[in-house]
């Protein structure tokens, strides 16, 4: 080999050693950068010059042409990549969970002058001192006056857990306008990616970690199945169908029902149909088979029916503001009600109000103090016209209240029959409906409860729950740290580890230089002697 051949070969080990650093120094300043991989240089030798390659000889003679930087490659790894996003998901998926419990134990034990545990405690005392002493002017007040605490505060309880499903309900629209982002920008990703990649020469490393982040995001919100073919292109699909395919994007867009709560659904794999307007618009029953997710099926692990937030949210959320006339069939509620954290407290809340209000109508009605149910001018509870209401709608939270005629005059309930006999008959039964146990929670609820009982224990069935649920999410939690962990172990940065390298090709570089530094030094002394 002639000394400009070895020039040549130092030459080489000195590019790589200082291409070799700048990954290495790459891979430091992103130790904290969000979805960054580790980058991993690839080194091989160059072609051989071929001398002579004579066919009686031994092998060919040849000269090497030094090294080469083959490539600069991710480390990642394919299976824990797909454990970690799916751990991901299903942790999201009970953290809204467990987070929709501690919301609603909140408002249900509710701070200050609006607490309704107090103001149905204090319906329950006011009764009892009606019973006590049924002609008194100041029992009889405190029992009509208590009653309008407690519808006033069950209402506000009530639009409480209204307006916490609707702020679930616009987190809907803001996680599906987030993953339809997620799916045009990785169309835009896959263009690019290709496009760098083409020439088999480049890797397009920093928008390959750009799309894996979006991947992992994308896990968090749903379900997600993806692959890459031979060309670079990455397709997802969502709930098994198709969300990104190569270079087409299929939007996933939202149907508003008559409460304003969403649903996503799938255009492309459903028929569309035309007003007469011309505008495109999508039937009920199409939509219907378009929905990107099936409610109604059994939340299971082992199904990975547990996965993602935005279908979390959709059953906690439920569809609609439920009341007590949905507990009848059991069969609808575990179907309807159930799976709905808020929809299921709302029905069961509901039932204990409407329970009252007709309870102590009906008894105030039997004992001939009022008309009935049916008489507002002289119920105790009445029901108010709401606007858009049925007129066949039963009593629920929103329709009741107390007849004004009452809070105005309470001695019109003066509990006193025939000559000035004091009625503890009446009063007595009163008592007596709130100490009934009659009333479960729900169709599945093994155990009865009394109105002085009955919202104590549906606060202690939503704590209990939620405690469950909170284990539930912990232990998930910790699944998802331990993929996530060994997933860091192959594409995260070791600092120290990076320093090593950065040592070692720093040592690389010093000796190509040393080495063309003495064939430099060989060259000018051939020259010098020689007289050249």
């Amino acid at each position: 080999m002639s000394l400009f051949s070895g020039l040549y070969v130092g030459t080489t080990a000195l590019r790589v050693a200082s291409d070799a650093l700048n990954t290495t120094s790459h891979n430091l300043s992103n130790t904290d950068t969000k979805g960054y991989t580790r980058q991993q240089v690839s080194q091989s030798t160059r072609h051989y010059n071929v001398l002579s390659d004579a066919s009686v000889s031994v092998a060919a003679k040849e000269i090497g042409m030094g090294v080469r930087y083959a490539e600069t490659r991710q480390v990642r790894d394919f299976f824990l990549d797909q454990i970690y996003r799916r751990e991901s998901g299903r942790s999201a998926f009970y953290e809204v969970n467990y987070e929709a419990l501690v919301h609603v134990q909140d408002l249900l034990g509710e701070s200050g002058d609006r607490n309704f545990a107090e103001a149905i405690e204090d319906y329950w005392v006011a009764i009892q001192d009606l019973a006590e002493d049924p002609s008194s002017a100041v029992t009889q007040g405190l029992f009509v006056s208590k009653a309008q605490t407690l519808i006033e505060r069950a209402t506000n309880v009530y639009k409480s857990l209204i307006d916490y499903q609707n702020n679930l309900n616009r987190e809907v629209k803001k996680d599906v306008d987030k993953l339809n982002d997620f799916g045009k920008r990785l169309v835009e990703l896959n263009k690019q990616i290709v496009k760098i990649e083409a020439g088999g020469v480049e890797h397009a490393n920093d928008f390959r970690d750009e799309r894996n982040y979006i991947l992992d995001q994308m896990s968090e919100l749903c379900n997600i199945s993806y692959s890459e073919n031979l060309d670079g292109y990455v397709s997802v699909q969502i709930e098994g169908v198709d969300f990104v395919k190569n270079t087409t994007f299929y939007e996933m867009l939202l149907d508003e029902n008559d409460y304003g709560y969403y649903t996503p659904f799938w255009p492309h794999i459903i028929e569309s149909s035309t007003d007469e307007n011309g505008e495109k618009f999508y039937p009920p029953e199409e939509v219907a088979k378009g929905r990107v997710f099936n409610l109604e099926r059994e939340i299971s692990t082992a199904a990975n029916t547990d996965v993602g937030r935005l279908k979390s949210l959709l059953l906690v959320r439920g569809d609609h503001p439920a009341n007590c006339d949905e507990l009848g069939d059991a069969e609808d509620y575990n179907r309807l009600i159930a799976p709905s954290v808020i929809m299921n407290v709302q029905a069961e809340f509901d039932q204990l109000i409407s329970g009252i209000a007709n309870d102590i109508n009906q008894i105030l009605k039997d004992a001939g103090y009022t008309d009935g149910t049916t008489n507002q001018d002289n119920a105790l509870f009445v029901r108010i016209n709401t606007e858009g209401m049925d007129p066949d709608e039963g009593w629920h939270i929103g329709n009741i209240a107390v007849n004004q005629k009452f809070l105005q005059q309470p001695a019109l309930l003066n509990f006193v029959k025939g000559e000035d006999s004091v009625d503890y008959e009446t009063t007595t039964k009163l008592k007596e409906a709130f100490e009934n146990q009659k009333y479960h929670l729900n169709p599945n609820a093994g155990s009865r409860s009394a109105y002085k009982d009955y919202y104590r224990d549906l606060v202690n069935q939503v704590s209990n729950t939620g405690e469950v649920n909170r284990l539930l999410y912990e232990y998930q939690l910790d699944t998802q740290e331990e993929a996530n962990f060994a997933r860091e172990q192959v594409l995260g940065v070791s600092s120290d580890e990076e320093l090593q390298f950065m040592i070692r090709f720093q040592n690389a570089y010093n000796v190509a230089s040393r080495y063309i530094t003495t064939l430099n030094n060989m060259l000018e002394n051939m020259l010098n002697q020689f007289g050249a």
